[in-house]
């Protein structure tokens, strides 16, 4: 029963934190275009590094 709480309480976090990114992107000034670029930011980030793990792994598998 402690992991259906678990599970509860970061689906519960995960929806205010959705809410409260939302008010910030939707804000006034530059914060819209700041919180794009961090997104932008991020997924170039996580896109390069997955690309160099999934060249890592098949390394292991190739027959120099």
């Amino acid at each position: 029963m402690v992991t259906v709480a678990l599970v509860n309480a970061i689906m519960d976090d995960l929806v205010e934190m959705t809410s409260l990114f939302g008010d910030v992107a939707m804000g006034e000034g530059l914060a819209p275009l700041l919180v794009l670029v961090g997104a932008i930011i991020i997924a170039v980030s996580s896109g390069v590094f997955g690309i160099l793990t999934l060249g890592g792994i098949a390394s292991l598998f190739s027959f120099d």
